[in-house]
């Protein structure tokens, strides 16, 4: 499973958007680049696109920005990834009984995969005093 640079870049906006000071307030992009370290100019086109998936609301004005549009314990890892990413293709199923096992076998594994990413939320990855089991 490769998960790009724009969908890293997107869950940490998101993190960062978690971690507001004041919940309920827009911030900045340049601010949100600068806290995780994204390219403004990527960054723009990122919450663009969670903005198109519902995942944030855009203010104008002077007090204008970026602020999540649901709690991040509603929003997960999976759903910023799909997004960003699309589902993604299902695995090729050939004709042979042996192409349809390993088709099965990959389909198991990506599904595994996205129950991972499902189950785990942007306020999870928010929190820096909690260490779940998955961080090494």
């Amino acid at each position: 499973m490769r998960i790009s640079a724009k969908s890293e870049y997107a869950c940490l906006a998101l993190i960062e958007l978690a971690r507001s000071e004041v919940p309920g307030t827009p911030r900045r992009v340049k601010e949100i680049a600068q806290a995780q370290e994204i390219p403004e100019r990527y960054l723009v086109q990122i919450l663009l696109q969670l903005k198109s998936a519902g995942l944030v609301h855009s203010a104008r004005g002077s007090d204008g920005g970026y602020q999540l549009a649901r709690p991040a314990d509603a929003i997960a890892v999976a759903d910023v990834i799909s997004a960003i990413e699309g589902l993604g293709d299902p695995p090729r199923k050939g004709g042979s009984q042996e192409s349809r096992r390993l088709a099965a076998l990959f389909q198991e594994a990506r599904l595994a995969h996205y129950q991972i990413l499902a189950t785990s939320s942007i306020a999870q990855l928010a929190k820096p005093e909690t260490s779940p089991d998955w961080v090494l």
